[in-house]
């Protein structure tokens, strides 16, 4: 049963994200369970989520050291979540900092090791510079757009059940942008497989 993390901070689009994962799975046939863990979401906070999908999903939650999949819209996040991969994981990684309150506040140091840090532990990295990207297409608004384009190229669904479930999802003025954004982040996925 293969299943993914997303973690991210609050205002990046996890949680749209993860909706969209699910109903890709949905739509390509799959029971599908998905569960979400928000810090202070509105302001900045962790958030992470994760969907499994299956022929029969139990439980909607992912055990350390089992995922196929983390997408990490964040590195110091994607640091965080990293233990969730299995050794043959694949870390999706946008490398972009947003420094939390306590470093903001100089109570903590981000570490500038963190993407190296997660592809020490991950069984592959993919580096998606989902920011640049998302402007390309158009909008900062599309970066999760990317993260699953790249993360198209390692799963079995249908093209189609992607499109209609960014249709489904993104809000209507932002469905051409998220689509390029899809694309954009699946020719780097496949330039990476």
């Amino acid at each position: 049963m293969p299943d993914a993390v997303l973690a991210g901070v609050g205002g990046q689009g996890t949680v749209l994200s993860t909706r969209v994962l699910a109903e890709a799975a949905l739509l390509s046939g799959y029971d599908v369970k998905t569960s979400e863990v928000h810090g202070m979401a509105q302001r900045g906070g962790s958030v992470t989520s994760a969907v499994r999908w299956g022929e029969k999903v139990f439980s909607p939650l992912v055990p350390r050291g089992t995922a196929d999949f983390m997408l990490a819209f964040e590195m110091l996040e994607g640091l965080r979540e990293v233990g969730c991969l299995a050794p043959h994981g694949i870390a999706i990684v946008n490398p972009y900092r947003m420094d939390p309150l306590p470093v903001l506040r100089g109570d903590a140091v981000y570490p500038e090791d963190a993407l190296e840090r997660i592809m020490e532990r991950a069984g592959k990295t993919v580096i998606v510079p989902a920011r640049e990207l998302a402007l390309e297409a158009g909008s900062l608004r599309a970066m999760g757009s990317c993260l699953l384009g790249a993360l198209s190229v390692f799963v079995d669904f249908p093209e189609e059940a992607w499109r209609k479930a960014i249709e489904e999802f993104c809000p209507t003025e932002y469905v051409d942008v998220n689509l390029k954004a899809f694309d954009l982040g699946k020719r780097l996925g496949a330039s990476e497989r």
